[in-house]
């Protein structure tokens, strides 16, 4: 199934679409102001030790102190490999202390990121592991034999006096031993970079920044299923060509600057797109639809029929229904980036071969996601409960804030409910004050309903009080939001 690389750059944002057949599968946003630290190494500082939570917090100069557990620290790998006690954290960090960092996860909502000490530096074939010496397999190459074939050809590239391993990536099916070589000793080379800067930076400091999200994308994203990539940016395009001259050169040919007369994007209705993934419902082409909530804990996919009645049958309705939602709830998942824990709440199904069905489309649907997933099945109340890798804010978290009217809660108090808080109050503050008049400011909806349909209670109100009360429009008051003067 072949796919085209979309990249719109602007002096204040990049952005990526992955588009498969036609269809955006994949979003990908680098702002200027705020790119992300994934994958970065630092020299940070040690700030503070808990060892209630077996964790400690880690100055690396970001805005939030960063965090780490005691299971991401190398120290404690081969202990946990074999089954032995970990070392407390206590005893192996103390405030103050100097520390090599690698950013594992961006900070997320009021979380700091997450760090390792297990450092592995990416390049296009291979991964470097400078403390780790032993060659691993992507567990995306299925083949027994190439994974063997692999292996030997990687090991003969290590020195015996050298430390370090490394593991092999996909990328790496059906390169050349130079081509192997090459990323090699570019890794080797920019670890020895790293090392140097550690010897004479300070702490806290970036020690090395991974890569810009277009080049980013020449490493990762490309496969042998990938016909262009496409870039609005004749810069942008003659620096992607010229790194992927060094580290990609496969690749290169596939490198095109688009200088069409109507926006990159557009040709792909990729900004169309966008919108809809910021929507809780997704339509399905039947008729039936999705829900999909966003929470701090998980997220949750309702699927509905809605108005899809094409089966021959209740049951085959619902089946059709499951299958197609299948589909496009792993489309979603991508295009959103959600991660964390994901329930799947499928139109239940009575037949067992028809779950085991929508399972294994789910499946299908989800080996092309190259984030890691874990699916456990259908749970005793029938969800699905599966589990998607967070690395980095999703799609709605990065170019949406929460609502200032109702606090990220999804919904507000209705007019009625604000006019009988309002007039409680006014009761709470007459026994208090004396003042000749009682102002109420509030929105165009309140008053409105003060004026018409709660107008004898207001009434009741001003006798039982023996003051006053007048109101006021206030055009840039939320629907909650109200004051009361007293004058």
């Amino acid at each position: 199934m072949t796919e085209d690389i979309l990249i719109n750059v602007t002096p204040f944002e990049t952005r990526v679409a992955l588009v498969e057949q036609g269809a955006v599968q994949e979003l990908h946003i680098e702002r200027s102001i705020q790119r992300g630290h994934v994958g970065n190494l630092y020299l940070g500082k040690v700030v503070r030790v808990l060892p209630g939570m077996q964790s400690a917090f880690v100055d690396i100069g970001l805005e939030r102190a960063a965090f780490i557990h005691v299971a991401d620290l190398r120290q404690n790998r081969s202990e946990r490999s074999q089954g032995l006690p970990v070392t407390p954290i206590e005893k192996l960090l103390f405030e103050g202390q100097p520390i090599m960092v690698q950013v594992i996860k961006d900070p997320l909502g009021t979380k700091g990121a997450r760090l390792s000490t297990q450092i592995s530096i990416a390049g296009r074939m291979l991964v470097y592991l400078p403390y780790d010496p032993h060659v691993g397999i992507s567990q995306r190459i299925d083949s027994e034999h190439d994974r063997a074939q692999l292996r030997e050809r990687v090991m003969r590239l290590m020195k015996k006096d050298e430390p370090g391993g490394f593991i092999v990536r996909t990328q790496a099916e059906g390169a050349t031993d130079e081509e192997l070589e090459a990323d090699c000793q570019y890794l080797r080379t920019l670890w020895v970079r790293i090392q140097e800067k550690l010897k004479t930076q300070p702490a806290p400091s970036l020690l090395h920044a991974d890569l810009t999200l277009p080049q980013r994308v020449l490493r990762d994203m490309v496969t042998p299923n990938t016909s262009s990539i496409l870039v609005d940016s004749r810069t942008v395009t003659q620096e992607l060509t010229e790194w992927a001259s060094s580290y990609t050169p496969s690749v290169v040919d596939r490198i095109r600057h688009y200088s069409g007369e109507r926006p990159l994007f557009d040709t792909a209705n990729v900004d169309e797109e966008i919108t809809r993934a910021l929507s809780r419902r997704v339509d399905l082409k039947s008729g039936g639809y999705l829900i999909i909530d966003q929470t701090e804990a998980l997220t949750t996919v309702d699927v509905n029929t809605g108005g899809y009645v094409g089966g021959r049958n209740f049951g085959d309705t619902i089946f059709k229904t499951n299958l197609e939602a299948a589909v496009a709830i792993a489309r979603q998942l991508r295009l959103r980036n959600l991660g964390g824990i994901v329930i799947i709440d499928f139109i239940d199904m009575e037949d067992a071969g028809h779950r085991q069905a929508v399972l294994a489309e789910l499946e299908k649907a989800l080996s092309r996601d190259r984030t890691r997933v874990t699916i456990s099945g259908f749970s005793q109340l029938g969800l699905v409960e599966m589990t998607r890798k967070r690395t980095r804010d999703s799609l709605a978290h990065q170019l949406c804030e929460p609502c200032p009217t109702c606090q990220s809660r999804g919904n507000v108090r209705t007019p009625r409910t604000v006019c009988y808080e309002i007039l409680r109050e006014i009761l709470r503050e007459s026994r208090q004050f004396n003042p000749k008049e009682f102002r109420i400011l509030a929105s165009q909806a309140v008053i409105d309903l003060f004026l018409e349909e709660e107008s004898d209670h207001l009434a009741i109100l001003g006798d039982f009080i023996g003051k006053p009360v007048s109101l006021q429009v206030e055009t840039l008051y939320s629907q909650e939001q109200y004051d009361i003067v007293l004058i």
